[in-house]
């Protein structure tokens, strides 16, 4: 019997186990079966909580609903700080986690959790891709894991899975792929995205660090000033902080939201 909880962050829905006794060790079959929304409990993604390896309070394994294994999910990462701070009896005031793609520090605000991410890198701007038959011109970052950027003047007519699956497995981004993301911009400082998320395969409600991808790149094409909103698939509005230093670096990078409990319960059948 496995205790489990469902939470979600902006509408991007998880699973959520306590695994600091390191007792689970679940195949990705049995990942990608749990996250399964017709047969399973349903969510874009599984996350466990483990004991931390290099100094941090905790270690975040994030896996994909195919199963997979993946370097961090921003909207995952707030809602798992949000799951290990009710272990700690809802006391904590900040925490550090370890992921793939670094050590992450939380910050809790109520429901509102904002998180410090690692520094992005591979920026890369204004390529011309041809996606599905059509040239675009794609933008691409990696924020924790890699995201293309496309910005588009009307997001809701944008054929998200068409496109987002072929830049997704476009050549340009093999062998590992990229998630792919399509931006109406609001304002100076505020933009709508929609996402499709590699290992999901499908449109999500949020992506976090797609959402932080999204930011960067309209500050460097436009000038956004940090702190730049951005409005999701899920309704939700999140901030994105940063700073870029003088050698073009991007520092102290931030994603605020929300990251609420859904549901939890008892797994009899892995």
């Amino acid at each position: 019997m496995v205790n489990f909880w469902k939470m979600n962050g902006a509408g991007n829905d998880f699973v959520v186990l306590d695994n600091r006794d390191n007792s689970l060790d679940l195949s990705g079959d049995q990942i990608a079966r749990l996250c399964q929304r017709q047969r399973g409990i349903g969510a874009d993604g599984l996350l466990a909580v483990e004991p931390a390896q290099n100094g941090a309070d905790y270690r975040m394994r994030y896996y994909n609903a195919d199963g997979g294994e993946a370097e961090m999910c921003g909207n995952g990462a707030r809602c798992f700080a949000r799951f290990v701070n009710r272990l700690e009896g809802g006391q904590l005031t900040s925490t550090r986690f370890e992921t793939i793609a670094g050590t992450i520090e939380a910050e809790f605000f109520g429901d509102q959790v904002r998180i410090q991410l690692s520094t992005p890198h591979s920026l890369t701007l204004n390529e011309t891709l041809e996606l599905d038959g059509v040239p675009h011109l794609v933008h691409s970052v990696n924020t924790g894991v890699p995201h293309a950027v496309v910005f588009v003047d009307e997001l809701a007519s944008v054929d998200v899975k068409r496109f987002g699956a072929a830049t997704r497995y476009h050549s340009h981004f093999a062998p590992k792929g990229t998630n792919a993301n399509f931006v109406q911009v609001l304002g100076d400082s505020h933009i709508a995205i929609r996402t499709y998320e590699r290992g999901v395969e499908d449109e999500t409600l949020a992506c976090g660090t797609g959402m932080v991808a999204c930011a960067i790149i309209h500050h460097e094409l436009n000038g956004a000033s940090s702190p730049v909103r951005v409005q999701v698939a899920g309704g939700d509005t999140l901030e994105i902080g940063f700073i870029k230093s003088a050698q073009g670096t991007y520092e102290k990078v931030t994603l605020l939201g929300p990251a609420d409990f859904t549901f939890s319960g008892t797994l009899s059948d892995l």
